[in-house]
């Protein structure tokens, strides 16, 4: 009878503690972090902020397994040696960010945490051959990409007798136009920025020749042939006449062109939807970048898409890799593509969000011609690729050019140095 009493009165006690228990709420576990490091400023930070802001909304939502993207501003950090687990960059730019050239996770490994594929076939092919590997997987997300082109002063071409509505079609005819603006006062009648992607990556492309050829089992840089000889060469001269002011390897040439300080720019053409907001002190034209008309099959418009690209970089855990690929998921949505491409001027990454590059105010001419090219298929040897050399081709680049400039080494000299020092590391075959 005493064990009995003893057992109700026991059961009486754990019971009000049960119901308590069961009544009480479920904690929420804290949402997985995910830090997205960047280098953005301007409108570009402010449409990404706001995509990442609506993202954690709907994580918030969730319940459970909610994901939280942290921005961590690359020019703030003291301390750029631990890795995030994204990164928005281009590759040109790595030390910057991060102090050295790390490796990425590519995406359809990321993907397969999350039980299923990474599907790359919306994706505008010319876009996937910016960011995929010699097997034509995409490494990351192309969503800060731009086309090369040329901006022109519209009151300096005035000034100097030139038409504005005729911009330069050709190399030469952009000699005779820095050639009058020259004699009408301009003392920098063209400067460039991303020297390497613009002048010599470009011009390869253009005009027929590819940037690597095999040589047996191995890939040779072959930027030394005759078409970026004699583009160098002209530009060679054109520096010591002062019609071309060499502004830097990077992004440098944007400011000066901004300022007013030069009246051309080859550079990117994200840039031109940045400058409709900013309102410099003159009217901005844009046209497509110039080519050679006399050297044989010349495609003015084959022309290569390339800039920024979102990559997973510190993504061990499988709840990282889940969160990341629910983020590109949600990056990737119609909707929030438009409007990343409306605010930011960027190429968009799918056929669905090409109007909104209308809306970023590209002319309806350029835009038929981007579409169109972004459209057309890839091609394999007609550029590096990441993982293989990129940022190490183009940073050779940089070093050689400056010995031009200097009167160091002449055009041919400089092109048959970098293709030297590139060869220990292109030991794989070009072709996929």
């Amino acid at each position: 009878m005493r064990r009995r009493r003893l057992l109700v009165f026991l059961i009486s006690l754990i019971l009000p503690l049960s119901a308590a228990a069961a009544s009480k709420p479920a904690q929420a576990l804290p949402p997985q972090e995910i830090v997205l490091r960047h280098a953005l400023t301007g409108p570009a930070l402010s449409a990404l902020a706001e995509l990442v802001l609506r993202f954690n909304d709907e994580e918030m939502a969730r319940g459970k397994e909610r994901a939280r993207i942290k921005l961590e501003d690359a020019a703030a950090l003291a301390d750029k040696g631990t890795l995030p687990h994204l990164a928005f960059f281009a590759q040109d730019d790595a030390l910057t960010l991060f102090a050295t050239r790390p490796r990425f996770l590519p995406l359809a490994k990321v993907y397969a945490s999350s039980g299923r594929a990474f599907d790359q076939k919306g994706f505008f092919p010319q876009l996937i051959d910016a960011v995929d590997d010699l097997s034509g997987r995409m490494q990351a997300l192309p969503m800060g990409m731009s086309l090369p082109v040329l901006f022109y002063n519209r009151e300096a071409f005035l000034k100097a007798g030139l038409d504005p509505e005729k911009p330069p079609k050709t190399w030469w005819e952009l000699q005779e136009a820095a050639g009058a603006l020259r004699d009408a006062g301009f003392a920098c009648p063209l400067t460039s920025s991303r020297f390497a992607w613009v002048h010599v990556e470009n011009v390869s492309a253009q005009h027929g020749e590819p940037l690597l050829v095999r040589e047996g089992r191995q890939a040779r840089l072959a930027i030394d042939g005759l078409v970026n000889v004699k583009h160098l060469a002209l530009l060679t001269s054109w520096h010591k006449s002062r019609y071309f002011v060499y502004s830097g390897a990077g992004v440098e040439g944007d400011a000066r062109f901004a300022r007013g300080e030069c009246a051309m720019l080859t550079g990117e053409s994200a840039l031109y939807a940045r400058l409709l907001r900013e309102a410099p002190p003159f009217s901005v034209a844009i046209a497509e970048l110039p080519h050679y008309d006399d050297v044989f099959g010349a495609r003015p418009t084959h022309v290569l898409p390339d800039g920024a690209a979102l990559w997973v970089l510190a993504a061990d855990k499988r709840s990282e890799r889940v969160a990341i690929a629910r983020f590109i998921d949600f990056l990737l949505r119609p909707a929030n593509q438009a409007e990343w491409v409306r605010k930011t001027g960027f190429l968009p990454m799918t056929p669905q969000a090409l109007p909104a590059l209308r809306e970023a105010g590209i002319d309806s001419h350029l835009l038929e011609r981007a579409a169109k090219r972004l459209s057309m298929a890839q091609t394999g040897n007609g550029r590096s690729k990441y993982g293989f050399g990129k940022n190490r081709i183009r940073a050779l680049l940089a070093e050689e050019i400056e010995f031009v400039w200097g009167g160091e080494k002449p055009p041919k000299a400089a092109l048959d140095a970098v293709v030297a020092r590139a060869r220990p590391f292109l030991g794989a075959p070009a072709a996929r």
